[in-house]
């Protein structure tokens, strides 16, 4: 079909919407005039919901250094009465997930991680008064321990996050803090990692930086320890300051595109 014909028959299709909806309108303020009943939905409440998720722009900072999200108006609505944005990006930028293939020769794709295993309790590891004396500070398993004592254990099919404050800095160079040729900002330490995978049953893992991993790592091992056992995690992720270490629950919604590493995602907590 011809752009042409597309752009009338958007056109005609906005005319009927807006006759049928003024039509609506008037049907319900006569209904109301009669005092006949008006059905309302009632939607579940879901309490307070926390976005943590980073808006995504050209400019965003990435583990390379070079842009990796691109946008191009094909359409614009003084023109053509709607807008569309073609999208070029890579798999890994902005708030996003790693799925278990990003790291593995044959893991889950992004599309293959259950629905279920993305829905989950959020435990939140905080480590920022450490972080900001010093950025190559990680999360170790004598913060998992403090966290178990405070809150109890982990929780089965859980996500747990690093608050290392580091998402402040995401508009600035501090995010990647390269000094010496090497980024450097806080991850999970290998030993916390092993302590997750062996005596726990959580499902993810989060970070406000930029890699699971510290900054400086050369052999990226929690990568190589997590994602390969079908677990997913999520880097760049924001506002860990707006939720409790305990009791929210994370809702990832994570990409579905065939084959895929990871994506962006809108990350949500419910509390």
């Amino acid at each position: 079909m011809c752009n042409a014909c597309v752009i009338e028959s958007v056109k005609k299709r906005m005319l009927s919407r807006r006759d049928m909806l003024k039509g609506a309108a008037a049907g319900v303020v006569g209904a109301a005039g009669l005092g006949a009943a008006v059905p309302v939905s009632h939607a579940m409440s879901a309490g307070d919901v926390s976005d943590m998720t980073h808006e995504l722009h050209e400019e965003f900072p990435t583990y390379f250094g070079s842009q990796q999200f691109f946008r191009e108006q094909l359409f614009n609505y003084d023109e053509h009465k709607f807008n569309v944005f073609e999208l070029r990006l890579n798999e890994h930028t902005g708030t996003h997930v790693d799925a278990p293939l990003h790291f593995s020769a044959d893991g889950l794709s992004v599309a293959e991680i259950p629905v279920k295993n993305l829905v989950c309790p959020l435990c939140v590891i905080d480590i920022r008064a450490r972080a900001a004396d010093n950025a190559d500070t990680e999360v170790t398993p004598d913060d998992l321990k403090a966290w178990i004592s405070d809150h109890g254990p982990i929780p089965d099919n859980a996500c747990v996050a690093m608050n290392s404050g580091w998402s402040n800095h995401v508009d600035s160079e501090k995010f990647r803090n390269v000094q010496d040729e090497k980024m450097h900002f806080p991850g999970f330490h290998i030993e916390a990692t092993t302590m997750l995978l062996e005596e726990t049953n959580a499902a993810g893992m989060a970070v406000d930086t930029l890699s699971l991993d510290l900054g400086t790592s050369g052999d990226f091992a929690t990568h190589y320890a997590w994602l390969p056992t079908g677990r997913w995690g999520i880097e760049c992720l924001a506002n860990l300051d707006s939720v409790p270490a305990a009791g929210a629950t994370l809702i990832v919604g994570a990409p579905k595109h065939r084959g895929g590493t990871g994506g962006p995602a809108r990350v949500f907590a419910m509390v």
